[in-house]
């Protein structure tokens, strides 16, 4: 799992039905110096899909890869990255 932050939504048309009920969000990726000193991370943008209700400017976890398509199991579902939690607060130490 990673840690991002929401910077935009993704609307398409039209939906497949497997995935109604949820949205796709654009997500920055964060790195440990990003969150270490609580700024933007620099990785590449993800799009993830979310049924949780992220807004812009949220910090989630996101899965990617084979794990993003868990939560649709046993329904094959063309998702690449999945919103997993929303982040209240990150502290970091080393």
């Amino acid at each position: 799992m990673r840690i991002g932050e929401v910077i935009g939504r993704l609307t398409l048309s039209p939906v497949d039905p497997k995935l109604v009920g949820g949205r796709f969000l654009v997500i920055r990726p964060h790195d440990p110096a990003s969150l270490r000193e609580n700024r933007m991370g620099g990785g590449d943008i993800v799009v993830a899909y979310d049924e949780l209700g992220a807004q812009v400017g949220d910090r989630v976890g996101f899965s990617e890869g084979r794990e993003a398509a868990m939560p649709f199991h046993p329904t094959p579902v063309a998702v690449d990255a999945y919103v997993a939690c929303l982040i209240d607060s990150v502290t970091y130490g080393v």
